[in-house]
Formats: structure tokens, sequence, C-alpha cells
């Protein structure tokens, strides 16, 4: 069986070795296409053992990541971006995972996203279709896909992705995704990618456009689909007027049946029922026990880094909510146990919290 490694690169001096050196010892051949740097990306790749051919840009990422395939005769090709890192595999252990199952398929990988919030610094996590079998491309001019109804399944492989900390790329990707969404106005995975785009951008206003019609138009076995769902009630809270509310409000309703047992939502949806009562206490006074049953839920589901979603809302960051839920109540004892059990798992906004009671 034959592993190679696929990528597409520019500019990618600051991150490709350690990249290449955590991918080369599963890996036989590397094979890079540089699409015209003007550092030494291509010095680099060269030193670490890559094959390097040349594409010129014409602004489409499925074009470069295809041209790319086609330099490849891996029985399988491992696509990552030089900005992510694979944790340590074992070659034998993946290799038995590819030949346990039969006929074509995609394996997917968990990837650790490192960001920046109002925190400080965050994890999130989704699994990536990105061992793919001989013969599959891509589709897409940006963010792009595999290519056909293939079944994805998790292979023991895991990286960490820290793009996000050093640059982000959400105008560059706005030009393609206006391009692509005039192009495909119904297909609801562009939606999706342009309405998060715009949010991370802060233009939340303009987002809702998008999230609405992803709403719409997406699968309901879309892979992006419950990760948009959150986004879209996120951006709903973050708007926080009382028709985004009510907005909110519905989507909560619909997707309980289909989402209630992931912590993510459950997570949302606990500030979204804290919010709604805090609009207007006398008229949704109802809802206050379900702010504490939400991030119970939440730490009855645990940390499922397999389905996707933020790091912590299985754990720390839901116990942290249920002890600042239970200092504002005036249950002190609650209060002190969730915070505790937050900060074992070294979350600093619940040592605070605990630093402070203790002085008062």
């Amino acid at each position: 069986m034959k592993i190679n490694l696929v990528m597409i690169v520019k500019n990618e001096e600051r991150s490709l070795r350690r990249c290449l050196k955590a991918a080369r010892p599963l890996v036989d051949e590397i094979i890079i296409a540089d699409t015209g740097s003007s550092d030494r990306t291509r010095e680099i790749a060269r030193e670490m053992g890559a094959r390097v051919v040349e594409f010129a840009w014409v602004n489409d990422f499925s074009a470069a990541r295809n041209f790319a395939l086609e330099q490849s005769d891996g029985d399988w090709n491992l696509v990552l971006d030089a900005d992510e890192y694979l944790r340590p595999c074992s070659r034998k252990g993946l290799e038995k995972v590819l030949k346990g199952r039969q006929g074509m398929w995609l394996g997917g990988i968990i990837r650790y996203d490192s960001y920046r919030d109002q925190e400080g610094i965050s994890q999130s996590t989704s699994v990536l279709p990105r061992l793919l079998p001989r013969g599959v491309r891509y589709t897409g001019m940006i963010h792009e896909q595999p290519e056909g109804q293939y079944p994805c399944y998790q292979v023991p492989l895991a990286a960490d992705h820290d793009g996000y900390m050093v640059a982000d790329k959400g105008e560059r990707n706005l030009v393609y995704l206006e391009e692509a969404v005039a192009k495909y106005p119904k297909d609801g995975y562009y939606q999706f990618q342009m309405a998060s785009t715009l949010r991370n951008l802060n233009r939340l206003r303009d987002s809702l456009e998008y999230f609405r019609g992803f709403y719409r138009l997406a699968e309901a076995d879309g892979g992006y689909r419950a990760g948009g769902v959150v986004l879209y009630l996120y951006t709903l809270l973050d708007l926080g007027t009382g028709e985004c509310l009510d907005e909110a409000a519905g989507i909560v309703e619909k997707e309980e049946s289909v989402l209630g047992n992931w912590s993510d939502f459950c997570f949302v949806c606990g500030l979204f029922y804290m919010k709604r009562v805090l609009s207007d206490v006398e008229k949704y006074i109802e809802l206050l026990p379900n702010i504490e049953k939400c991030w119970l839920k939440c730490l009855r589901l645990g940390e499922r880094p397999e389905m996707g979603g933020v790091v912590g809302t299985g754990s720390f960051k839901a116990a942290y909510n249920l002890g600042a839920w239970y200092e504002v109540s005036g249950q002190e004892e609650l209060a002190v146990k969730y915070y505790r059990e937050a900060a074992k798992e070294g979350y600093e906004a619940a040592k605070g919290r605990l630093r402070e009671m203790r002085r008062k």
C-alpha cells in the first residue's frame, strides 16, 4: 500500500517544515504543487524531501488540488494544508484501518483549530475528509470538497491547525465566495461558507441573509449542517434584537429533536434561554429552569471531538457557566463545585472566580 502526501502551497515558509516533519513518518512520497511562492517555501519543501511541481494559479482551489493529485501514484492520498500538523500515529495502525474496509470511501481526520476569542485562545474540532483513495478529485472553486457521494469514515489521524492564529483570510475568501454564491445560488454549502466568513469579519447583519439561505437549502445529512445551525444561533444571539430572539426560538424548537444530543447545540441553547429570560423576565420566567438544564445536559453528554464543535462545551465551559448561574442565583456551594470542576481542567476564568469568592 502506498500513501502519499499531496499539498498545494503558496508562501508557507512559516509552517511548512513543521507540517512535513510531522507527516513524513506516515507517507511514502510528498508531492507539493506550488502556486507562486515568493519566499523560501519551495526550498524548504525540497529540503524535506518533497517533489515540487509548479501550478499557475487560476483562481480555483479545486483545479490546483486536482493538478497535485494527478502527480501522485498513491493508493491513498493524504491532503493537508501547510498550517496543519499531524499528531503522532502508527503507520501500521493506519494501514490496518485502511485495509479493513472495502469499497470506495474517504478517510476523515479530526482537526483541532485554535483561534482567538474574548476568552483568549479557544479550540474547536471538525472531522474533515482528507485521506482520499486513488482517483478521487475535488470540486468547488473555494472551500473545495471531494467529488462524488462516497461515505466518510474516521481514521486514526488528528491534526492541530494554527492558521487562524496568524492570518485572517476572510477578505480574500470573500471575493471567491461572492462569485461562487452568484454562480450556484441554491448551493447550501456556499451559503454557509459565505455566512460564516461574514460573521468572522464581524458583519453579523450581512451574514443573516446567507445563514437563512443555508438553513433553507442545506441537506439534512450535510456534514456542515449541524455546525452551521449553531453558528446561525450564535449570530442571532449576538445581534440580540427581539426579532432575532424570536427567530432563534423557532430554530431551537425545530432542532431540539435533531441536535439535542450534541453538547455544542445544548450549550448555545443555554445561552439562548438566558438571553430570552433577560429580555423580558415577566414574559419568559417559565423558561428559567431551561438554562440550568441545558448546561447540565452538556456535562452529561461530555466531550465528543469526533462530532465537531467547540472544545469545552461538554466540559469546562459548561461547568463554568453553571458555576456562574449558581453564583448569581445565590447557590454558593453549587457555584464552587462547578467552578472547581472547570478549574481542574485548567480554565482560567473559573480559577479567577474561585479567587474572587475566597476574598469575599
